[in-house]
């Protein structure tokens, strides 16, 4: 688990097919093989420790869900340990696991803050809410607004200087994670309607057959 408070940005080395070879001296201080590491607020599993550097894998899924299979030699990625049992919870409960991609899609100044606009896709833009959480690229962050298209975020000083969120262009891809509550309480009451329709139509059809 995650809280989406970026420890460090640290710098691609190698991307390979299967991997990726990160630069990261401060959070690899006390990092040992198998630990797991958010990359972009991914949560990939450390394999190989040397020096600065260190080595995760890849699978398939996650190509197909985040932004990872798009990063280069060089691109700056967000990075946070995983959380642990007296840590402070600073952001949100953050799993790691990737739902999906959005698109940055632009920004505005506002005051000393910058209001950054993002698409999404519709099946999780469902599980969004002013004022509740999003995770873009590892970051825990409040939306601030939203439309049918996508939200808005507003990143203060700190998040802009500390995380890769500004390296984006409109139309790059963000990786997304929804807030886990949300998306538990949306699958329990589509499961309990499905459970009463189901009731009513057994009723019906049983009262039908007494008429009879």
């Amino acid at each position: 688990m995650f809280t989406g408070i970026i420890e460090e940005v640290g710098e691609i080395v190698e991307a390979e097919e299967g991997l990726l070879r990160i630069a990261a001296p401060t959070i690899l201080e006390d990092a040992q093989l198998g630990d797991s590491i958010a990359i972009n607020g991914v949560d990939l599993t450390v394999t190989l420790i040397q020096g600065g550097e260190f080595l995760a894998n890849l699978m398939p899924e996650t190509y197909r869900r985040s932004n990872l299979g798009e990063l280069k030699i060089g691109d700056r990625v967000n990075l946070e340990r995983s959380v642990r049992p007296l840590d402070r919870l600073s952001g949100h409960i953050v799993r790691g696991v990737v739902e999906g991609r959005g698109a940055f899609r632009s920004s505005r100044p506002e005051s000393d803050a910058l209001v950054v606009t993002y698409d999404a896709p519709k099946d999780l833009l469902r599980h969004m809410i002013v004022k509740g959480p999003i995770c873009i690229d590892g970051v825990s962050l409040t939306i601030i607004e939203k439309d049918e298209r996508g939200f808005a975020v507003s990143l203060v000083q700190y998040t802009q200087e500390h995380t890769n969120l500004l390296d984006r262009r409109p139309g790059d891809a963000v990786n997304l994670e929804t807030d886990i509550l949300a998306r538990y309480v949306d699958e329990l009451l589509e499961m309990k309607l499905d459970q009463l329709l189901n009731e009513r139509l057994a009723a019906r059809g049983s009262n039908e057959g007494d008429a009879r």
